[in-house]
């Protein structure tokens, strides 16, 4: 079964990973989210990339803070797509993590979405493109959400349009 893998750093990353799950389930997209750190448990994280390949991961998405090595380790681990999302877990409000997760080595890429939750939800938005490559019902499913976003748009427009000519 094809699947998007979710591997988090710590457990303190979860509440914003959980906008990433939510948004797959939204969507009818299947996933796994488990923990694991490329500083505190390397091996762990070895073998599951190997596990998950094996069982149908198709995307990784790695969110991590700080360091924020999870990302390079999955991409030298695979050649599936690899999405990195930075948290915002020190005092530099996540510029660390996202230049840790961004400055990789030629050759080994790692596509980067925003620090925090927006890039939670973009990671999964992002992985979903990827799976619908090849997954015409998810593709449409894309297409729909896009045309409700922007008709939203059009009806906050209209609102504040219609206030401020009052």
């Amino acid at each position: 079964m094809k699947f998007v893998s979710i591997v988090i750093g710590s457990k303190s990353d979860y509440e914003v990973m959980k906008s990433c799950s939510d948004t797959l389930e939204a969507f009818g997209v299947s996933y796994e989210m488990i923990i694991s750190s490329a500083h505190r448990s390397p091996e762990r994280t070895k073998e599951y990339i190997i596990t998950a390949e094996k069982k149908g991961a198709q995307v990784f998405i790695a969110a991590a803070g700080m360091a924020a090595h999870l990302a390079g380790v999955l991409s030298s681990k695979t050649v599936k797509p690899i999405i990195g999302v930075p948290m915002s877990a020190s005092a530099l409000s996540g510029i660390d993590a996202l230049l840790s997760t961004v400055q990789m080595p030629a050759g080994m890429p790692v596509a980067t979405v925003a620090i925090g939750k927006a890039g939670a939800i973009n990671s999964a938005y992002l992985a979903m493109q990827i799976l619908a490559l090849d997954n015409e019902e998810l593709a449409i499913k894309l297409k729909e959400d896009r045309i409700a976003k922007a008709k939203k748009v059009e009806m906050d427009s209209m609102e504040i349009e219609t206030i401020i000519s009052l």
